[in-house]
């Protein structure tokens, strides 16, 4: 009886059920992962190539990431007339000018100092309506001050000058001071502070 009906093998009835369940999980498993790992991999091609023209999409509709606004630097107020002394030179062939200009400024609130003819270098070498003359530093404060008063006025600056005081070497094109309500606008102007600008906020 028992080299007849001895079992063996793969031929327990009961062995042969077990494997083929382990096989098919095996089999599943890996198809599911091979499945996400393909889907994964075509949605970065997806994002890869398409990528660029989301980001432009979104900055022509508003949504790219606004520039931060850089601060601006601290303004330098121009001195008040008060703090400007001007020389008054009359540069022309006509008396009077340089004291009755200088009488104006002194009304405006400017400090008077010399009042006199011009120096030879400048007399009646001044076509303009004037020239407006200081040291080195002043073209950005008191020189430019002084040039509210007089419009069309060259500039310029001495490096080799001393001290502070400026000249108004009057011109032969002078016809007199800008009016007082012209000249406290150009001051209002120069004194005015310059607006900064303001960071853009991010709309989506």
């Amino acid at each position: 009886m028992g080299g007849q009906y001895k079992i063996t093998g793969d031929k327990y009835p009961r062995m042969r059920p077990a494997r083929r369940r382990g096989r098919l999980a095996f089999l599943g498993v890996a198809g599911v992962t091979v499945l996400g790992v393909l889907g994964w991999g075509t949605l970065q091609l997806v994002d890869v190539f398409t990528g660029g023209d989301k980001a432009s999409a979104a900055g022509a509709a508003g949504c790219a990431p606004s520039p931060k606004a850089s601060a601006a630097p601290a303004a330098v107020k121009p001195p008040k007339p008060g703090q400007v002394t001007v020389n008054v030179l009359n540069a022309t062939t006509r008396g009077g000018l340089a004291q009755k200009t200088a009488d104006e400024l002194k009304k405006r609130g400017f400090r008077v100092g010399e009042v006199s003819n011009a120096p030879k270098e400048y007399d009646k070498k001044v076509a303009g309506t004037g020239l407006l003359l200081g040291p080195a530093g002043s073209q950005k404060g008191s020189l430019t001050v002084l040039g509210t008063q007089l419009g069309g006025a060259e500039q310029r600056v001495d490096a080799a000058r001393k001290g502070a005081e400026v000249d108004l070497i009057i011109g032969d094109a002078f016809k007199g001071l800008a009016k007082p309500a012209d000249a406290d606008a150009a001051l209002t102007r120069l004194s005015a502070p310059q607006p900064t600008p303001a960071a853009e906020k991010k709309s989506c």
